[in-house]
Formats: C-alpha cells, structure tokens, sequence
C-alpha cells in the first residue's frame, strides 16, 4: 500500500535551469568532448531483482577484481541534456574526493573516468562512451546514463560485459523490471511515484477537472500512463487525454482539445522548448496560466521556461505549478548542500548532484562490505548497504561513517543525500520526496513544500 504525507513548508530560491526529466528519448548535436580524471586522496518484460545478480560465469562477466575500483561516468556534456551535466559531473567528483579523503576503497585511490552520452537521443555517442569505458579503461561500475531511453540502448552492452551500472536521473517506470542481471541501478524514484505526487498536489489544491497534454515520447505516454489513474483514485476527472508531437510545428488542434474541454487544471508533460510552445498556444486560445492553472513536472523545471512562450515577458509563466525529485529533500544528508556549494560554487544548480554523489558512494561502500572491486560481487551488496540487511543496522551519512562502521563488523544503512534510498529489490528507491514549486511574476520558480510518496 501507498500513502503521501505532506513535509513541512520550504521557502527555498528556483535553480537556474532546466531539469530535463531522464525518461526522454530526443535527438541530440553539439561537440563530443570527453574528461577523463584519476581523483588522488585529497512496458514491463522479464523481471530480474537487483538483488538476485545472475553469476558471472553465466553471464560472460568479470569474476575477479584487480584491487582498484575502476569507476566510469556516461553523463551529458553535449545535445539537450547537457544542462545536467555540470551537477551530475559534480557530484560524483565530490563523491569520489571524499572516498580517497577517507583512505579509499580497499585502501586504494578510486580511480574515475567521464565521458558524454550525448543528451536524450545521441545512441551512437552512448554506445561508443560506454565501449571505450568497458574495453579501454576497463571499469568495474559505470555512473549513468542521464536518459532512461539513452540507458535502455546501452543496458545490454553493460550488462553483457558484466560491469555494474547506477544512474543518477533515471526515472522511467519501465526499468523496474529490466532484464538486467541484478547490475543495473538508480538513485532516483521512478516516474509512477511522481505521478502521484503531482496528482496529490493538483488535488489539494481543490482541482476537479482536470486535462492532460503530453508530448509524444516514452517520457510523455509513459507519465501520463500512472498519472491518469492517479487523478482517479485522488478524486479528479480526467476530462481530456491528449499527446503531441515533441518535434512538430503545429499543436493548436491538440490545444484545442483541451480547451474544448473546459477543465479547471492542465497537466503538461513536456520539455520547456516544446512545452513552451504549448503554454504559449494555451494563451492564444484564452486558457493561459492566468486562466486556468497549469501543472507540470520536472521537464519544466526552469527560470528560462518564458522564454520559449514568450521572451519578452518574464511573468507569462506566473502560476505555472509543478513536481520535481527534490533538490535537498528534508530526509537527505544534512551536510550535503553546502558542502556540495563549497566543492563545486561555478554550478548553478544542485539538480541531480545528491543522486549522482550517492550513486559512487555506494558502489564504494559495496565494494568495501564485499571486500571486492568486481562488479558481480558489488552489485550484490548495494541493496544490503542501502538499508541494512537487519532491524537494527546502523545508519551513516558519510562514506567515512559508513567505512568506520563496516570495519567493526557492523551492519550498515546507508542514509543518502538524496534521502533515505533503502533500495527495493529492484535497486531503486522505495520512496520519493518531491519538490513541490511555483513560477512567480519574475519568471523564475520558488520551492513551496515537499511531499512524500512511498510505501
């Protein structure tokens, strides 16, 4: 059984950018760089459980470490998600200073390596990172990919090779149940969860009447696939169910089917680019934000989304509501959101950084309770770490903590900075804090509250 509570009220600044949900599947252009770093000290199919990985030797994996963790990223720093990057990229390099700084993984240097995947759509950028990861820098874990749809095209090569994977922005409900050998991973909640978050907040906020509008992708039908059910069961009616096509020109038909419909709330499930276009056209046919309030989600997230309704007016998105993970969710590592400001202070935004920190984190504290760097053996101990595997683990907020713990034979629950995580046996989160936000006259977006969906 699922329940919701709502957290107590927040008053925090809107971040400066977009946050593109990762369960887009878009194409991508721009450069294709690569980093490469050694941090010094200093719809549903076969089901396989994370916590069941399949043995190695039946899956043509490695069956022995080399005493070093090995970890590489695929993460955006060209195409449509590239705004993500710089968090992500962040936060695992913090993630990985910290290890070091607290003696490593099996008293060595984790070593790290970052290449591009491209943004939502660039496969061919993906699948080359992650051959170059695999083949040449021989990783035992990879961190990523940013889109679910980028993370379904690489999946197999990963798993194939037998290297383990966590993604920091993963949301796409269908990856509950990939076929992936127990090795595939994420720190954030899946989009079935935000789904009802954002039906609550539309309840609570007296809604009745309700339209969706979602683009055409795996990121809009999927959403919408648990949105719809959960306006249901939260007491609306979905008065109109209407996609559009992400890359088309022409949306004043689907607009008008929602209008038609004289709801009293909008959902958009979009992107701000597309979404923009959306909101404006909603305006154009008298059902703007000031009209009738518009819901949206994390793909909307963002202080420039005026700009695609109309740039010249900052306050043509005022009212505009939505959901989003939550950047510094209340049950998070207390000492991360600073310390994440002080390591990384050029970052606009903290988006994704808590999930992609955490991501490295417990490979390494995986890696130490099993006493290996082979990925096999990881994987079956992130579910343990992330929650304990008895009533009365202890719980740790810092590697450092988490390590000193270990090292006296106790049991761990790891509490992440992006929340509590206790994996389920699917390797993701068992609950979701959610960042519940309003666009103001000045075009940027302020943090109203939290709410919590689990089970």
């Amino acid at each position: 059984m699922r329940t919701t509570t709502r957290m107590a009220k927040l008053s925090a600044a809107g971040l400066s950018f977009a946050l593109l949900l990762a369960a887009c599947g878009s194409d991508s252009e721009g450069a294709k760089d690569e980093t490469t770093t050694t941090a010094a000290a200093g719809d549903e199919t076969t089901t396989t459980a994370a916590s069941t990985a399949v043995a190695p030797e039946d899956n043509g994996g490695r069956t022995e470490g080399d005493g070093t963790l090995q970890l590489g990223a695929v993460l955006p720093q060209s195409g449509n998600l590239a705004q993500l990057g710089p968090p992500m990229i962040q936060g695992t390099q913090m993630a990985v200073r910290d290890i070091n700084e607290a003696g490593g993984v099996l008293g060595k240097d984790v070593e790290f390596t970052v290449k591009d995947d491209g943004g939502a759509g660039d496969d061919d950028l993906a699948s080359t990172s992650v051959d170059e990861l695999i083949n040449n820098d021989k990783v035992d874990a990879i961190v990523g990919a940013a889109a679910s749809g980028t993370t379904k095209t690489i999946l197999d090569r990963v798993v194939s090779s037998g290297t383990a994977q966590c993604s920091p922005s993963n949301t796409g409900s269908d990856l509950t149940q990939a076929d992936d050998k127990g090795l595939y991973f994420r720190t954030p909640p899946p989009d079935n969860l935000q789904a009802q978050a954002l039906a609550k907040v539309i309840s609570d906020d007296g809604k009745a009447n309700v339209a969706i509008i979602a683009q055409n992708t795996d990121y809009g039908t999927g959403f919408v696939r648990y949105l719809e059910p959960a306006l249901t069961d939260a007491g609306a009616k979905v008065v109109a169910n209407v996609t559009y096509d992400e890359k088309g020109t022409g949306i004043d038909a689907e607009v008008e089917k929602v209008v038609g419909a004289e709801p009293d709330a909008v959902a958009l499930i979009g992107y701000p680019e597309d979404g923009g276009k959306v909101i404006a056209e909603m305006i154009k046919q008298g059902a703007g934000p000031s009209d009738v309030t518009i819901y949206v989600t994390d793909g909307m997230q963002s202080n420039e989304l005026y700009k695609a309704v109309d740039e010249s007016d900052p306050a043509v998105t005022a009212g505009v509501r939505g959901t989003a993970a939550s950047a510094a969710p209340e049950n998070g590592a207390s000492f991360f959101p600073d310390a994440f400001k002080a390591f990384a202070p050029e970052v606009a935004s903290p988006i994704y950084s808590a999930q992609s920190y955490d991501c490295v984190i417990l490979f390494a504290l995986a890696a130490q309770k099993a006493k290996s760097d082979a990925p096999f053996d990881i994987a079956k101990e992130m579910i343990n770490v992330s929650k304990g595997e008895t009533a009365d683990a202890e719980k740790c907020d810092t590697y450092k903590d988490c390590v000193a713990l270990l090292d006296e034979g106790k049991d761990i629950n790891y509490e992440g900075a992006s929340g509590a995580l206790d994996f389920t046996e699917y390797g993701e989160p068992s609950a979701g804090s959610y960042d519940v936000y309003t666009f103001g006259d000045d075009g940027t977006y302020a943090t109203d509250e939290q709410v919590v969906v689990g089970e």
